[in-house]
């Protein structure tokens, strides 16, 4: 596919080599020399400095010939008319990232849609919707639902006392014969583990399991988990992902929102309702003891800095708060953060790559989801009529190396994947791929 890619920062450039390494063919345009530089030392792609929204460099990137083209930049009105005149130039097809909610009102769309826009994402939005969930589900590190949740993606830490640690997986499977779920994926000690019947499960490992509904409870329990209900909160950062999470959440949890700009303050007193907002530097231990810290059951730390997310939610824990949710925006410190004792991580270059990147398959791909702290993605793609996956039992499938099945969805059930499943024509199917197997991957479902 070839795909033009507009940035001004990271998210561009992380697109790019995500894009990359998934054999398409990638043009980059990018105001700024340096931020060029370092995409073209670290990625095979073609790079072009300039204002994504002048013609004549749209002409240059070929936008004509594109079958994609983003614009990612930090401006939605950049973005915006980006697409637009991609779109006018000859692009099939258009995504812009913005930052109005109002937007993506149903009513509105429409009109995005005449102007040239095919799809937007909200990455602060959907950064609030992964929280409210985590904030349902205490036991998990990470939770995406696929098929209106009859399959979900569970990531868990495996404590100490864990009953599977140092069991293999035949060892589990000779002791509990039927399970509503199956593990896809272990990370440990920075490297990636697609697992087999012998891999063992140790302490620490983080552990990506591919669930039932049903199999939720048994799932916890084998991972030494016990889910808590959470009622009060802290919130630091107000800005959208803050403002929109409290918002959320404010009617049915107590919640206290820390922000150290007095005019954002003042200005969410007239948009939060029940929610307590409070004019303070959370980097100031004082202030975090003095707002009651240690009475909290969780803490959401969604400023603009990276490093001040993460040691507040470090002093969170050190104070006894059991959850911690931090924005990490530097793909690089996520591994780090995840190994300090923070719970979860959300980055917003990963949420805005899982939209797109389910634009950029070949086969019918209806959820991607970019995992944190780790190059991998969980998918699921819908089985088309006389496609290779509908040929076979699921152990006579020639998988590529780097992929596993983890459940299917068919009509209103799910079934968590065995080797004597047969996957039928319009099946969903969720999937654990590393980037350099999703290209075979694709193949395996068109007809």
């Amino acid at each position: 596919m070839n795909i033009v890619i507009a940035g001004d920062g990271e998210v561009g450039s992380h697109l790019a080599q995500l894009l990359a390494d998934e054999n398409h063919d990638i043009t980059v345009v990018d105001p700024h020399t340096k931020m060029l530089e370092m995409i073209g030392t670290h990625t095979d792609v073609l790079t072009i400095e300039g204002d994504s929204t002048s013609i004549e460099i749209l002409e240059k990137a070929k936008v004509n010939k594109a079958d994609l083209l983003i614009a990612v930049l930090h401006d939605e009105n950049i973005n915006l008319m980006t697409c637009i005149l991609g779109k006018k130039l000859g692009a099939k097809k258009t995504i812009a990232r913005i930052s109005n909610t109002e937007f993506l009102q149903r009513k509105n769309r429409t009109i995005f849609q005449d102007l040239g826009i095919d799809q937007m994402v909200f990455p602060e939005r959907i950064a609030a919707h992964e929280i409210i969930d985590l904030l349902k589900q205490t036991a998990a590190t990470e939770i995406f639902d696929f098929s209106d949740g009859k399959l979900q993606l569970f990531l868990i830490r495996l404590e100490k006392y864990a009953w599977v640690v140092n069991k293999t997986l035949n060892q589990i499977a000779q002791e509990f014969p039927i399970l509503n779920f199956r593990a896809v994926a272990i990370h440990r000690d920075a490297k990636t583990i697609i697992p087999n019947g012998n891999t063992y499960f140790r302490e620490n490992d983080l552990a990506y399991v591919i669930t039932k509904p049903e199999g939720i409870k048994m799932l916890l329990q084998l991972g030494g988990k016990q889910p808590f209900k959470i009622k009060n909160i802290m919130i630091i950062g107000g800005g959208r992902i803050g403002k929109k999470t409290a918002l959320s959440l404010e009617n049915d949890m107590n919640i206290k929102l820390l922000d150290k700009d007095p005019v954002r303050a003042e200005q969410l007193t007239s948009i939060l309702n029940n929610t307590l907002i409070i004019n303070a530097d959370a980097r100031d231990i004082n202030h975090l003891e003095d707002e009651g810290i240690r009475d909290m059951d969780a803490l959401i730390a969604v400023t603009n800095s990276s490093e001040t997310n993460i040691i507040t939610c470090l002093l969170a824990r050190k104070l006894g708060v059991k959850r911690t949710i931090a924005l990490v925006e530097n793909i690089e410190y996520i591994d780090i953060a995840q190994n300090i004792g923070i719970d979860t991580i959300i980055n917003k270059k990963l949420i805005t790559a899982s939209y797109i990147n389910r634009h950029t398959m070949q086969g019918s791909v209806t959820n991607v989801k970019c995992l944190s702290g780790i190059n991998a993605d969980a998918i699921e793609l819908i089985a088309m009529a006389g496609s290779p996956v509908t040929k076979n039992p699921i152990k006579k499938l020639k998988m590529p190396e780097g992929a596993i099945i983890g459940g299917i969805v068919s009509g209103n059930k799910s079934f968590i994947a065995i080797g004597d499943l047969q996957i039928q024509a319009n099946d969903k199917v969720v999937i654990f791929s590393m980037p350099y197997a999703l290209h075979k991957l694709n193949q395996l479902f068109l007809s």
